[in-house]
């Protein structure tokens, strides 16, 4: 949920935790909402790339008229191979049905993240075009992407994004808990109190009701976004690599060493071939590796990443993001021979939540309905921003000797109040949260500081003259 205002009398005497809450759920939500509007609107726009990308690179990404059978392999990167004479060949996504066959190759003047992406028919070898690509997407992929994440200024930009990621969850859970110290029926938080027609009651029944339905959602998106942010990022995968649950790759030294060194394995009794420089890999050689990549049961779309040298195995990954999820891997030699397999069935739990975790945030998973999922949640957290901002206004005092733009603050200083044991609990909980998430603690950090700052400071002027409550209805 986003921004909140003082709430309407009930009789019932404020607690410390829920005046420091109300406090801190007013201020984030001021200062916040605007990057989780950006976040919101950017990332409805990033779900839906797949159609808008089939509707830009139709030419390049979709077979006009596909044939009976496609052509080998070898020979459709043969083609790419003819229209691209620099580079290296780096890796080969086949295509059928009405999907181009993308071969990748690397160039001179591109960065190690960017290639250059040759588009062929896999069933007459024409090459449809050829577009700079990063890691596979397409440079829309790409725009939208990094508008997404760091409005395209690069580093400085992503800490936009990772703000909004590491108060999603923090305003999310405190609206509800403010909404539930509300109501005595706790069935009548699903919905807002119709009986308002007009006026703060009526927009903070939509505002606190919508985030209630979308909770669950923005949770969601918050744990998901914080794994690819910079910093909460970093902690994360530090963690996943503690646990021994980072996603698995195969193995494709084909040297013997590893196996030798660890008694046996996959590679165990391999010739090692001799010394000297590697040999370099037939490009041809792919016809097989991806025959024997399907003979092992690899299905749906796959990426084949081409080998440096003889020393090197090819391996063979499936890209299928739909559930169920096709991500088995096999390291195959020139020969086509399997010399190692891992399975998605294979991989650690927490690897496979994380993958789930990254194709449900990018509305892949269960496809057009996750990207219509995804819309959703977008558009009801945008109405939850606006209501809540609205709320702001409504509180206005409006006296001709006391006017105002916007609605006061809830009453500072609450959070001094709070009893021991939960002082005693709450700051390892918080501290180990904000350090865990470095732009959910320093702002946190920073609020605590000024709110007593500016409390004690009112204290020696004096109290405050209470401002006159909004007229009736507001």
């Amino acid at each position: 949920m986003a921004v909140t205002t003082l709430p309407v009398t009930t009789g019932r005497k404020s607690s410390a935790f829920g005046g420091l809450l109300l406090r801190l759920h007013f201020y984030a939500g001021l200062l916040v909402a605007p990057f989780l509007l950006v976040a919101a609107v950017t990332g409805m726009l990033y779900a839906f790339t797949p159609q808008i990308e089939k509707a830009v690179y139709r030419a390049e990404l979709t077979v006009a008229h596909p044939g009976d059978a496609t052509l080998p392999l070898a020979d459709q990167v043969a083609a790419a191979r003819a229209a691209h004479r620099g580079g290296e060949l780096l890796t080969v996504r086949p295509g059928d049905r009405s999907v181009t066959t993308q071969v990748d190759f690397s160039d001179p003047s591109l960065d190690a993240d960017h290639q250059h992406t040759v588009y062929v028919d896999p069933y007459t070898g024409r090459v449809t075009g050829q577009l700079t690509t990063w890691w596979a997407a397409t440079p829309l992929n790409e725009w939208l992407d990094n508008l997404h994440a760091n409005l395209h200024l690069g580093e400085t930009g992503a800490l936009y994004s990772e703000l909004a990621a590491s108060w999603l969850w923090v305003l999310a859970l405190g609206g509800v808990i403010l909404w539930w110290r509300r109501h005595t029926a706790k069935r009548r938080m699903l919905v807002p109190d119709l009986a308002a027609r007009k006026g703060v009651r009526r927009t903070r029944g939509w505002h606190a009701a919508t985030g209630l339905w979308i909770t669950v959602g923005l949770l969601f998106l918050s744990a998901t976004g914080l794994t690819w942010s910079n910093h909460a990022g970093e902690n994360f995968t530090a963690l996943i690599d503690s646990l021994d649950s980072s996603r698995p790759a195969v193995s494709t030294d084909l040297t013997g060493t590893a196996a030798a060194a660890s008694g046996g394995g996959h590679h165990a009794g391999m010739n090692m071939g001799g010394s000297g420089e590697a040999a370099p890999v037939d490009p041809a050689a792919i016809t097989t590796v991806y025959q024997s990549a399907r003979d092992a049961g690899l299905t749906g779309a796959v990426s084949i990443t081409v080998p440096a040298d003889a020393t090197t195995a090819w391996s063979v990954t499936g890209n299928d993001s739909l559930w169920p999820v096709g991500r088995d891997s096999v390291a195959v030699d020139s020969t086509g021979k399997i010399v190692e397999r891992i399975d998605f069935a294979d991989w650690p739990f927490l690897a496979k939540i994380t993958q789930w975790g990254i194709y449900a945030h990018m509305g892949q998973l269960f496809g057009l309905a996750n990207q219509f999922l995804l819309a959703a949640l977008a558009l009801g957290l945008i109405c939850v921003i606006v209501w809540g901002y609205r709320m702001w206004w409504q509180r206005r005092p409006t006296r001709a000797d006391r006017r105002a733009l916007t609605g006061a603050a809830p009453a500072g200083g609450n959070w001094t109040g709070l009893p021991t044991w939960s002082i005693a609990v709450g700051l390892p909980l918080l501290f180990a949260a904000g350090w865990f998430l470095p732009l959910f603690g320093i702002p946190l950090v920073a609020f605590l500081a000024l709110d007593l700052i500016v409390t004690t400071v009112r204290r020696r002027r004096g109290p405050a003259v209470p401002i006159s409550p909004a007229p009736a209805g507001r």
